[in-house]
């Protein structure tokens, strides 16, 4: 179970296969990539790097990552991986923290690279065509046809990489991964839906995050698959030319994505005149309605999709069921970067409301010191998807694995009688009620995220009372009030104060005593982020 053993296998099969690809461009067979990765192998030696040294790659997606992620790893060296998003300040945290001797960067990145770079970077190579950038005279030069001086064995428990979190609670981790959790974590998500050579992927999300890098990744390299990349930001203008030229077979997204689709096409298509409005609250005409949206949206997938994987976040009911009644082939996983990504997880042919469904095969999966009235807990992982550990923290790591081997994930959930998992919010956003109740604030959020002018929204806790902060669709209120004139500002201001009220008080008719909303609070700036597009709550939570 490493990766060198893992694609040597996949070659030995599928030589001729294509394995990556920039959109528009021609691909690269595996006997091609294994190549160019023993010729990066061999630039990577002249540079100094030696097995368990560390190489970080900053870069957004293009045929060149993984290339540049195989040479690090097969040679028994270890990749360090940084998210685009990183600011200039954190990039620099990270390099001296793994104290990594090499970085790969992409041009449009080159600008958050610091002058003044930790003492441990004695080279710095272009992500495009692997010229040195920086670094000690004679400056070490890329041969394609060069290759490897050396022979590398690679064992199973040898650190492959370290994965810097940029999660919700602000405390960027590395999260040390060995080549067996990741192989062993790939093969076994891969049996959830079968995947082969003929497949194609398009990957639109960052491959520095471990939900593609393991399933957008490794997964089609165990199957001879062929992934393709835009090579620029999945905007409307660049993705819809992108899935007709491709027609994926395979996508991975985030809620965001698909709830963005819903929101701003399907649903108006289907609310905006009264006919219409009156034929979608049926539920027999809405499943016949929704079943022709579905057969659109393939189309505009490129026809060709059958399976859509949506992780990194809870998708929203009211989304779910029209994928449901639509006959979308979505499937949804459940993860974190500590277990190499994946938990549980279905496919579409074994699609159940908000779930995420099994845990994969070979994991043990449990809820620990479940409550007796709900069943909810901890969801505590134990197997060989697990991490090794936080990176010279082992305090830290003591924290989050017990003496045992159990994960404490930090999410609540409960099983149903068929072992599907459902997650119920994190343990730390977990706000607890005036008599020891849990409100759990994702649920409240689905409740909002369902009205037409919010794009989204997050509920907080401040001085006892529970809080929504609301981001307003400021185009579709323009749109539906056309109003606007010459005292546009003033109208859109009461206009707003009015829909914010009636967000509360539907939500608060929506749900129990304990869940109802104080305050309705326009939130004026886009929320930041983390990489898989969930809201980083610790920024607009105030000390109470």
């Amino acid at each position: 179970m490493t990766l060198p053993d893992a694609f040597r296998n996949t070659l030995s099969k599928y030589p001729d296969h294509n394995a990556l690809a920039l959109v528009g461009e021609n691909p690269i067979t595996y006997a091609r990539a294994d190549q160019k990765i023993r010729a990066l192998i061999s630039l990577l030696e002249r540079s100094g790097i030696q097995p368990g040294d560390r190489v970080a790659l900053l870069g957004t997606n293009m045929p060149q990552w993984p290339l540049v992620y195989y040479a690090i790893t097969f040679m028994g060296a270890v990749v360090v991986p940084l998210l685009p998003d990183f600011t200039a300040r954190e990039i620099n945290f990270i390099l001296d923290h793994s104290e990594a001797k090499t970085l790969f960067v992409s041009k449009n990145l080159r600008s958050k690279v610091d002058k003044e770079l930790p003492d441990s970077i004695r080279y710095i190579f272009s992500l495009e065509d692997f010229i040195p950038l920086r670094g000690k005279e004679p400056l070490p030069v890329f041969d394609p046809k060069a290759v490897p001086e050396k022979q590398y064995p690679v064992k199973e428990d040898d650190l492959v990489a370290i994965i810097y979190t940029s999660g919700t609670t602000g405390k960027s981790k590395g999260v040390m991964l060995t080549h067996k959790n990741l192989v062993f974590n790939a093969s076994k998500a891969k049996n959830i839906h079968n995947v082969g050579p003929d497949d194609r992927f398009l990957s639109i999300l960052p491959l520095s995050h471990t939900y593609e890098n393991t399933i957008g990744l490794l997964i089609p390299m165990l199957s001879g698959s062929c992934v393709y990349y835009l090579g620029k930001p999945p905007t409307p203008g660049v993705l819809l030319p992108a899935l007709k030229q491709v027609k994926p077979t395979m996508m991975l997204t985030v809620p965001l994505i698909i709830e963005k689709i819903y929101k701003k096409q399907i649903l108006p298509a289907f609310t905006g005149k009264k006919l219409m409005r009156s034929l979608y609250r049926m539920a027999a005409t809405r499943k016949l309605l929704n079943r022709m949206a579905g057969k659109k949206l393939i189309k505009t997938f490129g026809g060709e999709i059958r399976f859509f994987g949506i992780g990194g976040a809870k998708l929203n009911k009211s989304v779910e069921e029209f994928l449901l009644e639509a006959r979308f082939p979505y499937a949804i996983g459940y993860g974190l970067t500590e277990t190499s990504p994946l938990i549980a997880g279905f496919g579409p042919l074994n699609q159940r409301l908000q779930s995420t469904g099994p845990p994969i095969e070979d994991l043990e999966v449990i809820i620990h010191d479940p409550n007796p009235e709900t069943g909810e807990g901890e969801i505590r992982v134990r197997g060989a998807s697990v991490m090794k550990g936080y990176y010279k923290e082992p305090e830290m790591t003591r924290e989050v694995i017990t003496e045992d081997g159990w994960f404490k994930t930090g999410d609540l959930g409960t099983f149903d009688k068929d072992g599907y998992l459902y997650i119920k919010g994190r343990l730390k956003n977990v706000i607890v009620g005036p008599g020891g109740e849990n409100v759990y604030p994702d649920d409240i959020e689905s409740v909002i995220n369902q009205f037409w002018f919010v794009d989204e929204s997050l509920v907080v806790e401040e001085k006892g009372k529970l809080v929504a902060l609301v981001k307003v669709n400021i185009e579709a209120v323009e749109k539906k009030f056309n109003e606007l004139k010459e005292n546009a500002s003033e109208f859109y201001e009461k206009k707003v104060e009015s829909l914010l009220n009636e967000v509360k008080d539907y939500v608060n008719s929506q749900v129990n005593k304990f869940s109802r909303i104080n305050t309705v609070r326009l939130q004026e700036e886009p929320f930041v982020k983390t990489a898989t597009h969930k809201i980083r709550r610790f920024l607009y939570q105030k000390n109470q």
